[in-house]
């Protein structure tokens, strides 16, 4: 008896892990371009040639020749820091929004919905107001952050029933804890004098404009690291999409991994609202669109909607300081006005919500 003669079959990348790759590779060097973009537009266009050169050769560690001072002034000191904080705030929100959407089982959720905008919101406006830009030896910036911990930390507190997060009573005390936070926000507000009041509003609706490149170091390692940490659980985030009880079965801690999402999801959206403002509907909106192109696996969602919302926001600012030049616009405006219609027609087009 003659034995046939073994085959192996080559090995071959999967085509949907090599097509998201191509697709990332592809989004990526789209954003690098959109930046390039973004840098070279203003109240003085710069030819791309010379936005490439300047920060080539800064990142090289070159000086900027005795000719180039004004330009490299400009495109290095005041748009490059502003493009970069807006590609990581983009970031943050999306990435955000893709897991709280998981955590609280809820396809219209984004990082407001804990309440965290207006904590946020709270802290700058009282650094603005009580103590003219510092509160406590706190800039605006550090005041944001601490009412956005703050109030994670409570909404945390009152979603939680019997030791466990509870999705639904997550989602209804985060919008009770907001809507708190925001009547004493607004009462500070009728407090503040006519210019305090300008700031507190262009800051409340969105900015990059005021980007520095001391902020940008802190901002960057955590929205890096926290995405990076996220992408390490998709894997158990796909199985929270399954439901409770399948991803038990499956070995999944369900609690105890809402909790640790939770937690990074609201560590990024406080970060990222400290430095830039309120800007809504982005970790709503990315999450759905790149779901809706590329499906619902965390594997390929959360580098996608990184990468996604990253170029929206510098997109969105680019537009933000040219559609009224030289007036600007807040990033809120815009992103509201792009992402209500959006919001609604996932609103109808969503049937599970019935």
């Amino acid at each position: 008896m003659t034995r046939r003669p073994v085959t192996r079959r080559p090995v071959t990348r999967h085509p949907r892990k090599a097509a998201t790759a191509a697709v990332l590779l592809a989004m990526t060097a789209l954003l690098a371009l959109a930046m390039m973009v973004a840098i070279s537009i203003g109240a003085v266009n710069v030819p791309l040639g010379d936005v490439w050169r300047i920060v080539l050769g800064r990142l090289l560690g070159g000086q900027a020749a005795a000719g180039d001072l004004a330009l490299d002034q400009i495109v290095w000191n005041f748009r490059t820091p502003r493009v970069v904080l807006a590609a990581l705030v983009g970031t943050g929100l999306a990435v955000s929004g893709v897991v709280l959407q998981a955590v609280v089982a809820n396809p219209l959720a984004d990082p407001y919905v804990l309440g965290v905008s207006s904590g946020a919101s709270l802290g700058a406006v009282l650094a603005f107001t009580l103590a003219g830009g510092a509160l406590g030896g706190l800039g605006v910036s550090s005041a944001a952050f601490l009412g956005a911990v703050a109030a994670m930390a409570l909404v945390f507190l009152l979603g939680r029933r019997a030791g466990r997060l509870a999705p639904t009573r997550l989602v209804l005390a985060g919008v009770a804890v907001g809507y708190v936070l925001l009547a004493a926000t607004s009462y500070l507000q009728l407090r503040a004098t006519p210019a305090e009041l300008r700031a507190v509003m262009f800051w409340t609706l969105g900015s990059v404009a005021g980007a520095r490149w001391d902020q940008l170091p802190v901002v960057a390692t955590v929205v890096l690291t926290t995405t990076a940490a996220l992408a390490l659980l998709a894997g158990r985030l796909n199985a929270l999409l399954a439901g409770d009880e399948s991803a038990t079965a499956l070995g999944v801690d369900v609690h105890r991994l809402r909790a640790v999402l939770l937690v990074l999801a609201s560590l990024l959206t406080g970060t990222v609202i400290a430095v830039a403002g309120g800007i809504g509907f982005v970790g709503l909106m990315i999450p759905h669109l790149v779901r809706l192109a590329f499906g619902a696996d965390h594997r390929r969602l959360l580098p996608l909607a990184a990468v996604t919302g990253a170029l929206y926001m510098v997109l969105v600012d680019l537009l933000s300081r040219t559609l009224t030049r030289p007036n600007e616009l807040p990033l809120g405006i815009l992103t509201a006005l792009f992402g209500a219609p959006f919001f609604l027609w996932l609103l109808r087009r969503n049937t599970t919500l019935d």
